[in-house]
């Protein structure tokens, strides 16, 4: 722990918070959103010995708390932000939170009323994961910052303006009127926040056209015109698509009723097998990291070598499918765990594209480990950008963008 400094001038901050299952991530800007000002989480809620982390600057603080729920972990962060040794005299305006699923029924971020809560509560059956805890979240805040706006930005919001023979599967039309089923897509702030860097990078006045690949333990890619997604990986659910870290991406159907004739496995397990036990770890036998598997295939570990080689062919599939699509393309731009810092899954995925436009450069690759960059050579019809994701500051400007329309 190291101890802050005295009290400092009254300054106003918009508040971003990201509710998991068992944790929460809070992030504070100024609003002038020039930069982070704080950072935290509260890990292991309604687990043993939940951990309390805060950094504002140079101070930083890491407590064993009590936090049952969201609302206790929620409780020790208020505490710590009004203690004038923490909370710098900060002031919160403005609430954002990340909801995951939104459904049909928000395109964009939105003020959270009751009506919203409700609906939000609404899409617990197709993201049973996720949608609970955010909304547990939102709750939770409302008690601690009750006299300021809360907005919802929904992961599901960026690619609500896929067209619909686009985002429907070919099943019985009956099942999207009464259950919905539809692709969806995941990821969408962040695919949002590179595409919208991207046209500022390359000028496009029109909106960016593109694909962005949002690469690490979740996978996803985005085909993106004039600004606008208009397909995208995932689907119903984020197991569609292409392989991740333990996900299975895109598999034959019938895999499943083949597992449970020939196997007798449950529908429970088979879930487990294909959403915790496959992509990277289920091929390779070693981990769902990375760079775990590159260690393993550099030491001669085949089937470390083969994931990642799946892994880059279906990305790289992605990459062509979405070119035919849009037709044309001003780049690709890679983010992500692994699309930020994996420089040799970026040359894997992007080597021998030339002739689709793609015209890879190894050393300017390597240069763009976790940094903003082009990986592609001079001169290169389609441009290979590397955009580190902001999806705390996309949260925080929308917060601050309806607030004002609220003022």
């Amino acid at each position: 722990m190291t101890a802050a400094g005295g009290p400092a001038p009254h300054v106003d901050v918009i508040l971003v918070l990201n509710c998991g299952s068992s944790s929460v991530k809070f992030t504070l800007f100024g609003t002038d959103l020039d930069h982070e000002v704080a950072d935290g989480s509260v890990e292991r809620i309604g687990e043993t010995e939940p951990v309390l982390k805060f950094r504002w600057g140079d101070d930083s603080l890491v407590q064993p708390i009590a936090a049952a729920d969201h609302t206790a972990a929620l409780l020790e962060f208020h505490r710590v932000l009004r203690d004038p040794r923490w909370g710098h005299g900060a002031a919160v305006v403005g609430v954002g939170h990340r909801v995951v699923h939104g459904g049909e029924s928000f395109v964009a971020s939105t003020l959270i009323t009751a009506e919203v809560e409700h609906t939000i509560e609404e899409y617990f059956s197709l993201a049973p994961l996720h949608n609970p805890p955010n909304l547990a979240g939102i709750r939770a805040a409302k008690q601690f910052f009750p006299d300021v706006p809360h907005v919802a930005v929904f992961d599901t919001a960026f690619h609500q303006s896929m067209p619909e023979y686009a985002f429907l599967y070919a099943i019985p039309y009956e099942l999207y009127q009464e259950e919905r089923i539809r692709k969806y897509g995941f990821h969408g702030t962040s695919h949002r926040y590179v595409s919208t860097r991207a046209a500022e990078i390359l000028g496009c006045r029109d909106g960016f056209t593109g694909i962005t690949c949002h690469l690490g333990n979740g996978c996803s890619l985005a085909a993106v015109l004039h600004g606008h997604s208009v397909d995208t990986t995932m689907g119903l659910t984020p197991l569609e698509g292409v392989p991740m870290g333990t996900r299975s991406g895109d598999i034959d159907p019938a895999i499943i009723f083949h597992l449970a004739e020939r196997r007798g496995m449950s529908l429970r397990d088979i879930n487990q097998v294909l959403q915790r036990k496959s992509g990277l770890l289920g091929v390779s036998g070693v981990s769902n990291d990375l760079r775990e598997n590159i260690r393993a295939a550099a030491d001669g570990n085949h089937r470390a070598e083969l994931a990642m080689e799946i892994y880059a062919y279906r990305v790289r599939k992605y990459i062509g499918a979405y070119l035919a699509v849009l037709g044309q393309a001003d780049a690709v731009v890679f983010t992500g765990g692994v699309g930020e810092n994996g420089a040799d899954m970026r040359r894997r995925i992007v080597q021998g594209l030339d002739r689709l436009g793609l015209v890879y450069d190894e050393e300017r690759n390597q240069a763009c480990v976790g940094r903003e960059g082009e990986i592609t050579a001079p001169g290169s019809p389609i441009k290979g950008l590397v955009i580190p994701t902001d999806e705390e500051l996309l949260i925080a400007r929308d917060t601050r963008d309806i607030m004002m329309a609220q003022a």
